[in-house]
């Protein structure tokens, strides 16, 4: 990486408390619930770490997409979160990075498949956030 690694967001306790809900929506299924409680966390967020918190509301919306069966759509937020994550380490803000950026390229292969949407469709990867 030529650049250096972007500075960790500083939020306070009522954004933390929100980031956290909005993974417990994510890993519960709410793709769009946890796309509306990161925005508003986003909203507030200026410097560096923005494109961070932008590529998991991206990626939460992919998902709420592959619920709704719409790969194309899907796969747009997939390409953008990744292009957003590009500038992070393989550990940001918490958050394993590296496992998603791994479990985005394989929706991606899943999503390009013909018939991806016959049978069950798995759950992504849960987010984790220490």
């Amino acid at each position: 990486m030529s650049h250096a690694t972007p500075p960790e967001p500083t939020l306070d306790e009522a954004e933390r408390e929100a980031f956290r809900r909005g993974v417990d929506e994510f890993n519960r299924g709410l793709f769009f619930e946890c796309h509306d409680t990161l925005e508003d966390v986003w909203s507030g967020i200026r410097g560096p770490a923005r494109d961070f918190f932008q590529g998991l509301i991206q990626v939460a919306v992919a998902f709420h997409h592959v619920s709704n069966g719409n790969a194309a759509g899907a796969l747009s937020m997939i390409d953008r979160a990744l292009g957003r994550f590009r500038a992070y380490p393989a550990r940001y803000f918490g958050f394993d990075l590296d496992a998603q950026r791994a479990e985005l390229l394989a929706w991606r292969d899943r999503l390009k498949t013909p018939g991806w949407e016959d049978g069950p469709v798995p759950a992504p990867r849960p987010w984790e956030f220490a």
